[in-house]
């Protein structure tokens, strides 16, 4: 074991390792990728089926198309907010500031009956989006927890060397 002492070491911040980790790499990648096929097929076999669609289903496929690319184009801006921090571009406190012009906040469902409307090709887009903002919401979640949440806050004792402390007192202080 190093010699220092536990006392002495610094706590990792679960939020720096996870921006960090292949989670994130894994999550940008996804994310990126979700928002170019989207816009692929909205340019190409998307508009030729919109335009198949009755004017119901021509109107649902206007309201979900756009809710989409709004809801990735905030994912982008998260996830591109978040790649600037993991390469040293900016801190995770910029970051948090204007990540505050990010809207990650649950997207109202659609209506069932116009979503059966729609081209499924852009029902499995919807859904991806979806499962996508729930992914980052949750990591959003863990990297902005506030710090105390994150690392042991000096007001909380570490249980750990509560009882470390404890067994010095009832069997005295070891040498190595």
């Amino acid at each position: 074991m190093s010699e220092r002492s536990l006392s002495e070491q610094q706590p990792v911040s679960f939020g720096a390792w996870l921006a960090n980790s292949q989670v994130f790499g894994d999550l940008f990648r996804d994310g990126m990728a979700l928002v170019e096929e989207t816009a692929t097929y909205l340019d190409g076999p998307g508009r030729e089926e919109s335009k198949k669609l009755n004017r119901a289903a021509a109107l649902a496929y206007a309201t979900e198309s756009m809710r989409l690319t709004t809801r990735l184009m905030q994912l982008a801006s998260w996830l591109l907010l978040h790649r600037a921090v993991k390469e040293g571009e900016m801190s995770l406190a910029q970051a948090s500031k204007e990540k505050a012009k990010v809207k990650l906040s649950a997207a109202d469902p659609a209506d069932p009956t116009s979503l059966e409307l729609l081209p499924a090709a852009l029902r499995t887009l919807i859904e991806r989006g979806q499962k996508l903002q729930g992914r980052v919401r949750r990591l959003d979640t863990s990297l902005h927890a506030p710090q105390s949440q994150q690392t042991e806050s000096p007001l909380v004792p570490n249980p750990v060397e509560r009882q470390m402390g404890l067994l010095k007192a009832a069997f005295g202080p070891t040498n190595g």
